[in-house]
């Protein structure tokens, strides 16, 4: 696997971004190489002469900011690291792009360099929560604000493959995020798309999920868009944060409480460790013509690490061509009964006249 890394994405870039580019090549023997992509002053000095034959710096002076217009940012700074890192996967220079920075830039340049897999209408960002059932994959988190029915089936398949791919697990639970379980609850997107994932015999659809059933995981795929599963993503890492904030105030609080926090350190440890974010790395973009993974601003070296590893089991298992396969699969099975609906539809209606 080679991989094109934006090393000046990210709060902690570029140290961490590079320190855990050099533990993947240490500890992944299927990198076959990691350009790092950026300033190479900045590089130069992290490296400090710890030089790997699998390691090459590809140079882009121009760093696009979390503040900065997308759009706008990817056509004034086409040799900016997140531009420049995907052109060597649209070359074919790498198989993988991975960035920690702005995820509107990362999303703007693989739409322009890589674009979509064929039949796919709007890409989306699938994340990892922890769940009590393990962890779970949401998405969109973040990619698209304004969605149809389409769209919403399309995340479910391509979240079905993801996860299926990741976890070794056939025919996945899909559930649809919405405000009630019945199928009649919410708005008409929903209900429509409820109708519409009921129907596929692709998708193991199992119904609606509330708010509070996703920290549950009653699901393996929760599905949403992009504005939804934004909130909820960052609703839940506040919430942990919090509740290990308010721990740590009441532990600290009386002579008891600390004794009883140093006999359960242990277990608030593994708590704490299943809920960090670093953990599980970064998430491919669903329905980009090519492997884009997406890392947290506040990544650190390990979650870095961890991103590389998401990035090899993509790449191992070929997720773009299996995405590709099940949309044209798809499209064939929709044009099949096309016919057949509309003349079961025409039947309908001459019974229903009077």
């Amino acid at each position: 696997m080679r991989v094109a890394l934006d090393v000046m994405g990210g709060d902690y870039a570029p140290i961490e971004i590079i320190e855990g580019a050099l533990l993947a090549v240490h500890e992944i023997k299927e990198i076959e190489k990691v350009y790092l992509v950026g300033k190479k002053d900045e590089i130069t000095k992290v490296l400090s002469g710890r030089y790997h034959d699998k390691i090459e710096i590809t140079l882009a002076e121009e760093v696009i900011g979390m503040n900065e217009h997308p759009g706008e940012a990817y056509r004034n700074k086409k040799n900016s690291s997140i531009v420049v890192a995907t052109k060597l996967v649209k070359d074919g220079l790498a198989d993988v792009v991975i960035s920690a920075g702005s995820t509107g830039a990362q999303l703007a340049a693989s739409l322009f360099e890589l674009g979509r897999i064929k039949g796919i209408k709007r890409p989306a960002i699938g994340v990892f929560l922890p769940t009590l059932q393990g962890d779970k994959l949401l998405l969109d988190a973040g990619a698209n604000t304004i969605v149809n029915e389409e769209v919403l089936y399309q995340f479910s398949l391509m979240g079905s493959i993801f996860y299926s791919l990741k976890n070794k697990i056939h025919s996945p639970k899909i559930a649809l995020i919405n405000n009630g379980s019945e199928e009649n609850k919410g708005t008409d997107l929903l209900q429509n798309t409820w109708k519409l994932l009921k129907k596929s015999n692709q998708i193991n659809f199992i119904g609606n999920a509330e708010g509070k059933d996703i920290a549950y995981g009653i699901a393996d795929v929760y599905v949403c868009d992009g504005f939804t599963g934004n909130i909820i993503l960052k609703t839940m890492e506040g919430l942990g944060k919090t509740i290990f904030l308010m721990l740590k105030d009441y532990i600290n609080s009386s002579f008891r409480f600390k004794i009883g926090g140093y006999l359960l350190k242990p277990a608030f440890m593994k708590i704490h460790n299943t809920m960090d974010s670093n953990r599980v790395g970064g998430a491919p973009l669903l329905g980009i013509n090519g492997l884009s993974i997406v890392c947290h601003g506040s990544s650190s070296r390990k979650a870095i690490l961890a991103a590389f590893n998401s990035a090899l089991v993509c790449h191992e298992e070929r997720l773009i061509e299996k995405i590709q396969d099940q949309t044209q699969a798809e499209a064939e099975f929709n044009k099949s009964v096309a016919p057949l609906l509309q003349k079961e539809n025409e039947e309908i209606n001459k019974i229903a006249q009077p």
